[in-house]
């Protein structure tokens, strides 16, 4: 077992669902079989540009999506990493644009055309699913409680009376809305608001998924206190009716798995030694 900032992810509950992914005609193989096989597999996709995969994501969420103008695409992290690794076995360029996650979760952006993936550490849900079709999970998460060092608070049973901070849409908010009625819950459009919201002191706390609370962490004087598991599982989301792009996507994904690129990119950002290198190369 490596050393891992979060051993509860262990490799093996990240297995992606593969049962909808196998293809007749040797399509698992996509990714490993050169640029022409790619072509082939993206000329029957329905994009919005042809010839290019548009992702839209909700940035910053480090370390799943971050700015970094050294990077060919404009940002940087673990959700940009697999897009990237995706639109490449699909012979495909990669634009990608930053959008607010409530027009993600809505599906809002997919539906108007904005985008043709959405790759956002986005919660696979029943609701969710109601508007937008997900790929196989590929990251399982878990919630999180993010105070200042020091703080008394140490738990969500503290919270009663207390200011909370959550992202706006996200299952963190509905997770505290459920867990921690007595507080008073306050909901940013981003990760990047709430963090200046805790580091003002206008919240006591934060409430959301634990690698970025641990990033968070990382940036100052504060601690995570305390983790919640919800079963989780972080999904790339499309238009319901594209079905060619979902299985496109599946096939790319079981490709990173198996061939090991899937477990390098993981420990690139959630072992100490690669979360340490990825902190090193994409400050901004």
């Amino acid at each position: 077992m490596k050393n891992s900032i979060f051993p509860v992810l262990a490799a093996s509950a990240l297995a992606f669902s593969l049962a909808a992914c196998g293809s007749d005609d040797g399509g698992s193989d996509a990714g490993s079989g050169g640029e022409a096989s790619g072509d082939a597999a993206a000329a029957d996709l329905d994009l919005i540009t042809d010839g290019t995969l548009t992702v839209c994501s909700d940035v910053p969420y480090p370390p799943f999506e971050d700015f970094d103008d050294s990077s060919d695409s404009g940002f940087t992290g673990f959700d940009v990493d697999i897009v990237s690794a995706v639109a490449d076995g699909l012979g495909l360029e990669l634009e990608i644009k930053d959008s607010s996650f409530e027009t993600l979760q809505s599906g809002l952006a997919l539906n108007s055309g904005d985008c043709d993936l959405a790759a956002s550490a986005m919660t696979i849900t029943e609701d969710r699913q109601k508007s937008l079709a997900f790929s196989d999970g590929y990251y399982d998460s878990k919630q999180s409680l993010l105070v200042p060092a020091g703080s008394d608070i140490t738990g969500i049973g503290d919270l009663a009376g207390r200011t909370v901070g959550v992202q706006q849409g996200t299952t963190g908010e509905s997770y505290t809305e459920e867990n921690a009625p007595e507080a008073t819950i306050t909901a940013f459009p981003s990760n990047a608001e709430m963090f200046q919201a805790i580091q003002a002191g206008q919240v006591d706390a934060l409430l959301q998924d634990l690698p970025v609370n641990v990033d968070n962490s990382t940036k100052g004087d504060f601690e995570v206190v305390e983790e919640y598991d919800t079963d989780e599982t972080y999904g790339l989301a499309m238009q319901q009716d594209n079905t060619a792009l979902v299985d496109a996507v599946n096939e790319q994904l079981t490709a990173l798995r198996d061939s090991g690129e899937y477990d390098e990119l993981y420990d690139t950002y959630f072992t100490t030694e690669g979360a340490e290198d990825s902190s090193a190369t994409s400050e901004g």
